[in-house]
């Protein structure tokens, strides 16, 4: 088991960084800019080290090559148990590609659409580029195993079956929070263990509102359902899934709350959004345990894809309301 002195020197360097991220006053000012003041303004922070061209290209590479600097080889400065607690956030931005490929794939997006949605996680840029040239689930499957990724089996096991996306992203998932649950009450991170729990809860809900959007009578919604969760129990999923959205005031009183007047999955997002980011923060002041890293990562991964979305909109030359909500 970890003790909380082994997070010293980890730490010491994450508080280190912590004081290089992008400040809030970036975000509302690139909101108005044209591509190239867009361009000027993030070469003045600490992406400016990766930018290299005027192109959208170019930012998405900084982005990628900046999340690698900062973020990717934090599991390289620790070993042992430290490393396979620090590597979960990661593996959790793995899985995030994951799907967000599989999705591009079923939507016919480009590959540069593809690759515009995507977090720092531990997957190199040739594997995803394999990955996203993949022609089905099965050869996903196949080219993670190179790496010996431990989603590579889970996603061969649920692609043989040839289930829906859906069912074929809550198949990630459960193997994803099984192994989480498993490492962080190994290593007795009981803070870890209760964010995860929360993204459990969120991600049934996420499930819930894509199953009542498509409107079909399934035989089997605990199908869809995962377990570990605290404060979203089978019923309450079953009845949102069902199309019975007054069963979110069941959320009242939990950390879930604000979700509760959601009505569109665009406003779910949001909203959850905002909750895991508010949970990860809490974890700021464990200086001597591992909720300080965990706040650190997400943190990154969320300037990141904000970053990624106001260049899209001064490249295409968008309202600033087409993003402010996404960008909040």
């Amino acid at each position: 088991m970890l003790t909380r002195n082994t997070f010293a020197y980890l730490n010491a360097r994450v508080r280190s960084r912590r004081s290089q991220v992008v400040p809030e006053a970036f975000f509302q000012q690139a909101l108005s800019l044209s591509f190239p003041e867009f361009l000027r303004l993030l070469s003045e922070t600490v992406y400016g080290a990766d930018l290299v061209g005027d192109s959208l290209a170019d930012v998405d590479r900084a982005v990628t090559n900046h999340l690698a600097r900062t973020v990717g080889d934090l599991p390289g400065l620790v070993s042992g148990e430290m490393r396979a607690l620090v590597s979960l956030p990661l593996f959790r931005a793995d899985l995030i590609n994951l799907k967000a490929i599989l999705r591009g794939k079923q939507s016919n997006k480009t590959p540069e659409e593809i690759k515009a949605t995507l977090l720092g996680g531990t997957l190199k840029e040739p594997l995803i580029n394999a990955m996203i040239q993949a022609p089905d689930a099965a050869s996903v499957a196949q080219i993670l195993q190179v790496p010996g990724h431990p989603l590579a089996k889970a996603l061969r096991s649920a692609a043989a079956g040839n289930p829906d996306l859906l069912a074929l992203e809550v198949a990630l998932d459960r193997e994803f929070f099984a192994a989480s649950f498993e490492r962080a009450k190994k290593l007795g991170q009981s803070r870890i263990s209760a964010y995860f729990a929360l993204e459990v809860d969120v991600t049934n809900l996420n499930t819930a509102f894509k199953l009542q959007a498509l409107g079909a009578s399934l035989p089997n919604l605990d199908g869809y359902f995962i377990a570990g969760g605290r404060y979203l129990g089978r019923a309450v999923f079953g009845r949102i899934a069902s199309g019975d959205l007054a069963a979110l005031d069941a959320l009242g009183g939990t950390p879930l709350a604000p979700a509760m007047g959601a009505r569109t999955l665009g406003e779910l997002e949001r909203a959850v959004r905002g909750i895991m980011l508010a949970r990860a923060a809490s974890g700021a002041t464990d200086s001597l345990g591992g909720g300080l890293v965990l706040d650190y990562i997400q943190r990154k991964q969320w300037e990141a894809s904000r970053i990624r979305l106001l260049a899209r909109r001064a490249y295409f030359n968008l309202p600033a309301e087409a993003v402010a909500k996404e960008i909040a």
